[in-house]
């Protein structure tokens, strides 16, 4: 603890130099920091979904000093002091944790979420959705809303209830895209999307993850296609829609044989 509290402190030392002495670290706000910080978070994301944990400590390092420069900057315009940040967030885990730091007694995770809602509610957010950011992205957001209904007892209680939910959302779909109305399409795709979403909640799969799987699983296929086709002489404009596709199915089948 004795050696993790002088890093620590070691690092503030090194934001507050930079910040009196760097021109660029000098001219930052919270405004122009914004940005930075969601790339970084991102950068984090992309090292745990590659479970790279060298990389995973490096840009949790980054995160960190982006906390920090806010804290100083704070701490300039009399708005933020370190020790509030901290002491706000130890204090804040001491409430929201009574079946630890108190005589609450809980069963199971589902125990501990809905006292977690309960608890916020007492400190002041008005809405059970009151504390869903606008500025997540709508897959996340779309999942932060239904774990926070679910807390307080508004979600479908089967699986298949759910898949009927998101067939009867495609059928909703269908019939928009019949009737040729752009904004009546967009809304029911909508909510499809958000019952697909859902839907996954249920099966206990985070849809950001699997869409991203996906995604790379298309792109090193593409790639692949795009490769075949230079070694046959040939540019990917130059070869019809039908030698594409037998290429891709080309690819799959040695995809599915590696693994067989």
């Amino acid at each position: 603890m004795e050696a993790t509290a002088k890093a620590f402190l070691r690092l503030v030392q090194i934001m507050d130099e930079l910040r009196e002495q760097c021109p660029w670290d000098k001219k930052q706000t919270i405004h122009t920091l914004r940005s930075m910080t969601l790339e970084e978070v991102y950068e984090l994301a992309d090292a745990i979904d590659a479970e790279n944990w060298e990389d995973i400590k490096e840009e949790l390092g980054d995160i960190m000093l982006h906390l920090l420069f806010y804290t100083r900057i704070g701490k300039e315009e009399g708005k933020v002091q370190l020790e509030d940040v901290l002491g706000g967030i130890a204090e804040k885990l001491i409430k929201r944790h009574p079946h630890i730091y108190g005589d609450t007694k809980v069963e199971n995770e589902e125990d501990v979420k809905k006292n977690w809602q309960k608890i916020k509610t007492q400190e002041g957010q008005k809405t059970v959705l009151g504390g869903v950011p606008k500025a997540l992205p709508a897959i996340v957001k779309a999942m932060r809303i239904q774990e926070k209904v679910r807390q307080v007892g508004f979600d479908w209680e089967q699986p298949e209830d759910v898949f009927s939910k998101v067939h009867e959302e495609l059928g909703e779909l269908h019939e928009a895209v019949s009737q040729q109305n752009k904004d009546d399409i967009e809304q029911e795709f909508g909510d499809f999307l958000f019952s697909v979403i859902n839907y996954a909640r249920f099966l206990q799969i985070d849809p950001e993850k699997a869409l991203e799987r996906t995604n790379q699983k298309f792109t090193a296929r593409f790639n692949k296609m795009e490769a075949i086709s230079i070694q046959q002489g040939k540019l990917l404009t130059e070869l019809s829609m039908k030698e594409m596709d037998q290429i891709w199915n080309l690819i799959k089948t040695e995809e599915k044989n590696k693994t067989s």
